[in-house]
């Protein structure tokens, strides 16, 4: 399995920026695929998830009603929409995928910077 995530760069605050992960190396049927992120210092946090079907995606308390994930499943790609960037949204973002039974993959991060 493999997640090839980009879309990083730097960007002023309140801007936007459109992160993808495209998957390889099987099907992904029932997968849940999202983003982490992690920032000089901290430890890897979540931002948001979502299901194979779609439905109830899931955020960080941080990033709701900023962030919007969503997913093409024919493509087996996962995208993660950031607005209203702030300063703080500043980290290496990485994708991950999760089989139903536990099993989890990562992809490299891609680095998102936010200039105040």
């Amino acid at each position: 399995v493999q997640l090839q995530a980009c879309g990083g760069g730097l960007v002023q605050a309140g801007g936007s920026l459109k992160l993808s992960c495209a998957a390889s190396g099987r099907t992904f049927t029932g997968y849940i695929m999202g983003w982490f992120r992690q920032s000089p210092g901290k430890e890897r946090e979540f931002v948001a998830a979502i299901t194979w079907s779609g439905g109830s995606p899931y955020y960080a308390d941080s990033v709701k009603g900023r962030f919007t994930i969503s997913r093409d499943n024919a493509k087996n790609t996962v995208y993660l929409q950031m607005n209203s960037l702030k300063p703080e949204d500043t980290a290496v973002y990485y994708c991950y995928a999760r089989n139903p039974f536990g099993n989890e993959y990562w992809g490299q991060g891609t680095l998102v910077t936010v200039s105040s």
